[in-house]
């Protein structure tokens, strides 16, 4: 049951706490590449934020034969684990999320990354000490632009959509929230224009982390009881 006593914070985490939203690109790049799909880095970098299902659907088109989808997968994973050990949080990433628990706020990861890819986000971050709850792709039926991981991560920390602010970098996170009417904030660090993200929706723009960090105060999480 929600706890109507405490407010809380959903963050996305790719693009959006940790700098890998052009890896994903060019992961996903050499991944059709090797299945002879040829896709510009520009429309593939448009789809990043989707989970793999939708992002293939998108690039690939919905009527095509799915047999190599697995393939696709596997090969996106294993090109995408090569940057683990070099993965780099974005500017005072983790300062943010211990501001937001310095104010009494639940801090969720509220991603759909895949449990082995959350580990290696996790400790790049190197915040557990304030995470309240994290989700993994594991908690989703369907993936973003649809809010099931949003849903999965308010049940799992016991908040009620009034009381949170979602987080996140790209038009489909903004989506996602819109669905639950949850407000988001859109970041810029992931590779979409402030314009973009406040057409999609977003109540706010930032650079990145550390901007909103900077103005947390004045920004709808300093709203939030």
């Amino acid at each position: 049951m929600p706890d109507p006593k405490r407010s809380g914070v959903l963050f996305d985490v790719d693009g959006t706490l940790v700098d890998t939203t052009y890896l994903h690109t060019v992961a996903w790049w050499e991944a059709l590449r090797q299945a002879e799909h040829r896709v510009p880095m520009a429309v593939i970098h448009r789809s990043i934020g989707m989970g793999s299902d939708k992002l293939l659907d998108h690039l690939l088109g919905a009527e095509r034969d799915r047999d190599d989808d697995e393939r696709l997968r596997d090969a996106h994973d294993s090109l995408f684990a090569g940057w683990f050990e070099r993965l780099a949080p974005l500017p005072r990433a983790a300062d943010l999320l211990r501001a937001c628990a310095a104010r009494g706020l639940r801090v969720v990861l509220a991603t759909s990354a895949a449990e082995h890819e959350v580990a290696a986000l996790r400790r790049t971050l190197d915040a557990d000490d304030v995470l309240d709850t994290v989700t993994s792709s594991a908690d989703a039926k369907e993936s973003k632009p649809a809010p099931d991981i949003l849903t999965a991560a308010l049940d799992q920390a016991g908040l009620d959509p009034a009381e949170v602010v979602f987080v996140g970098d790209s038009v489909w996170d903004v989506a996602a929230a819109g669905k639950l009417d949850i407000p988001c904030i859109g970041l810029a660090c992931g590779g979409t224009s402030r314009g973009e993200l406040a057409g999609a929706g977003a109540v706010a723009v930032y650079d990145d982390p550390a901007a909103l960090l900077a103005g947390l105060a004045e920004s709808p999480i300093g709203a939030l009881r």
